[in-house]
């Protein structure tokens, strides 16, 4: 291609144009399939109808899982979660009109707590934390040398008040 001279034409000036146009340069840095997102809003009669939809499967999870659970009739222990049924619970109970024993299923709470090692973590007995010390004269966990301090200071009897709320209190027959 020759420079732009006074002498050049009109089609040589066109063709280095053409040539320098940025928009016949193929771009793969965009995908030619590529589309913007569809994004759509539920209505609330949607929502609702999928609430029931995975309220009724559970159900029927619950349902079916009685047939390998037994049915225990020993009063429930005492809890500190609050003791209204959940939706599912108050769906069966308003279908069969009598309570039942909850049926542990893989998504039901009221399984029994796990076993495994990583789910027994020590918590400070005061604050929550992690606790990675117990003393041995109250057998409170805490969590540093602070809340020994505060624990060490505690009227006769209130270190078992700490150890009734987490169930590890030392009962005499």
């Amino acid at each position: 291609m020759a420079p732009i001279t006074s002498h050049s034409t009109e089609e040589n000036h066109q063709e280095l144009i053409d040539q320098l146009d940025i928009h016949s340069i193929r771009k793969p840095f965009r995908s030619p399939a590529w589309k913007p997102a569809q994004r759509r809003n539920k209505n609330i009669k949607q929502i609702i109808g999928e609430a029931s939809r995975k309220e009724a499967s559970l159900l029927a999870t619950q349902n079916n899982s009685g047939i390998s659970t037994p049915i225990v009739n020993a009063s429930p222990a005492p809890s500190l979660i609050s003791s209204e049924p959940s939706i599912s619970q108050a769906a069966q109970l308003a279908q069969t009109g009598a309570p039942r024993a909850p049926t542990v299923t893989y998504s039901n709470i009221e399984s029994a707590p796990s076993l495994h090692p990583i789910s027994q973590r020590r918590y400070c007995d005061i604050t929550g934390l992690p606790a990675p010390y117990t003393d041995p004269k109250t057998r409170l966990r805490y969590h540093n040398g602070e809340i020994f301090g505060v624990i060490r200071s505690m009227r006769e009897g209130a270190p078992e008040l700490y150890l009734g709320a987490r169930g590890a209190q030392t009962i005499l027959k």
